[in-house]
């Protein structure tokens, strides 16, 4: 600002020219997201996969991947979920979070137990949205590990995370109750719950996206899902749902989706706008493409695959046809997920 000129002067000037300064509730969100210029980059990001659709013993490990061995006994238990235990280091320091908890108590306890993971070195919990899949789990193990955890730690959550769901299944004539995440219940805990609708932070390097804007044609909820609304079921817009993502230093952005209801394609574009960062190492997580129409899965592929990601992980809710048709289409970039790997990015 030129030392000559007021700052009711500056104020106005830059409404005028369209630099206008705004304080609001998008830009707080930006400011404890860092903002695009001041995103903290990541020198290293590892992600253990708890839980997720699919186990294999015998997969080899690749140069980010290291897999869980099955012995006598000790194995890893495998669902129709999906959850995430991220560590990123940062100049040197290390901090943890755990994003979505799959839907079985007794198997992420069993996964956590095997893979060697202590919940309470987890600075933060955050949640992609409010399906039974990905946080049935969480009351009972956070309450297992609550001495472990201090109280006032963070719980992350998007708009509607805590609304009553349901889903119309085929042949079905009425929808099926997916019930619902009790606030109360986090809170109850210790927790305390935090829920975003803007780009925040949710431990050094690692941010929430945000509400996910909706820029493709293609992607679209189906109307089967719903949610309760007031005294009215409406179709669910998965207005609050939220990804998890990294900028690891020299390598790119590393996506995490819980279930991408908002289209994947979505996901990751969303990430590249808040982070103003281009280039994508990897995207790895729930894809919501499982029973999706053959034009829908090609259109999102071709779109990922022009992102030229370094790696793409189909996990969780892909679906089998649109695995095969990743595994086709981008045979270098593909990685085959199981429950029990531990990915590493970066240094």
């Amino acid at each position: 600002m030129d030392k000559g000129m007021s700052r009711r002067e500056f104020l106005k000037y830059s409404a005028a020219t369209g630099v206008l300064i705004a304080v609001g509730e998008r830009m707080v969100g930006f400011a404890r997201a860092e903002g695009a210029p001041g995103m903290v980059e990541a020198d290293r990001v590892t992600v253990w996969v708890l839980v997720d659709n699919y186990y294999d013993a015998l997969r080899p490990d690749s140069p980010i991947t290291k897999r869980y061995r099955v012995v006598p006994g000790k194995s890893i238990h495998a669902e129709h979920g999906i959850s995430f235990f991220v560590e990123s280091v940062v100049d040197g320091q290390t901090s943890a979070c755990m994003f979505d908890f799959g839907l079985d108590k007794a198997g992420l306890l069993n996964n956590l137990a095997l893979l060697g993971i202590d919940v309470g070195k987890a600075k933060a919990f955050s949640l992609s949205h409010g399906h039974f899949d990905h946080y049935l789990a969480a009351l009972g193990m956070l309450q297992q590990n609550r001495s472990q955890i201090p109280a006032g730690t963070p719980f992350y959550v998007g708009e509607e995370a805590f609304s009553h769901r349901y889903s119309t299944r085929p042949g079905a004539s009425e929808p099926a109750d997916l019930g619902r995440l009790a606030k109360e219940d986090m809170e109850a805990i210790g927790l305390k719950v935090v829920e975003v609708k803007n780009p925040t932070r949710i431990i050094p390097g690692g941010y929430f996206t945000g509400n996910i804007e909706r820029v493709t044609a293609y992607e679209k909820v189906p109307p089967s899902m719903l949610i309760k609304r007031g005294d009215k079921t409406e179709s669910d817009d998965f207005r609050g749902e939220q990804a998890l993502f990294f900028n690891v230093k020299g390598k790119g952005l590393v996506v995490l989706s819980g279930c991408a209801h908002a289209g994947i394609v979505n996901t990751v574009r969303q990430a590249q706008k808040v982070s103003g960062v281009e280039k994508v190492h990897a995207v790895l997580g729930g894809f919501h493409l499982i029973n999706a129409k053959p034009e829908v899965v090609q259109s999102t592929v071709a779109d990922i695959k022009a992102m030229k990601p370094d790696y793409v992980v189909p996990a969780h809710c892909t679906g089998f046809e649109a695995i095969l048709a990743f595994r086709s289409e981008m045979p270098e970039a593909f990685t085959i997920n199981t429950a029990g790997t531990r990915y590493t990015f970066g240094i």
